[in-house]
């Protein structure tokens, strides 16, 4: 039964992070990481199909793993996630919750662009 549950979870997210590379506010990152996780727990099959596939090349094993992400890919990256941290900070009128969006916001960047760069 667990094992249907992960298969069945994992093409879910998968789902999920293909139709985020359309939609800025859907992260296909997290939800191919989260992918690889049910996967890696239901199936070896699944899970090498999954590791072997195009797109976590692309969006997962590149930028992430081997670090080797472009300043346009990073640059891209800090925009969706400028306007999925925009949103929320549009919606509410509490500046307590909009710096910690903003300090948020800022961390991500420091840390992904330190880690991505300069991280061995």
């Amino acid at each position: 039964m667990k094992k249907y549950l992960y298969i069945a979870l994992g093409f879910l997210t998968f789902g999920l992070g293909t139709v985020g590379m359309f939609l800025p506010f859907l992260p296909t990152t997290v939800f191919y990481l989260l992918t690889g996780f049910f996967w890696v727990r239901s199936s070896d099959r699944l899970h090498q199909q999954f590791i072997e596939s195009e797109k976590y090349k692309q969006y997962i094993e590149e930028p992430l793993v081997k670090k080797n992400i472009t300043n346009k890919g990073l640059f891209r990256m800090f925009v969706m996630m400028l306007f999925v941290f925009a949103i929320p900070f549009a919606l509410t009128d509490r500046a307590l919750l909009r710096v910690v969006l903003i300090s948020v916001y800022l961390a991500h960047l420091i840390g992904l662009t330190w880690h991505l760069r300069f991280r061995k």
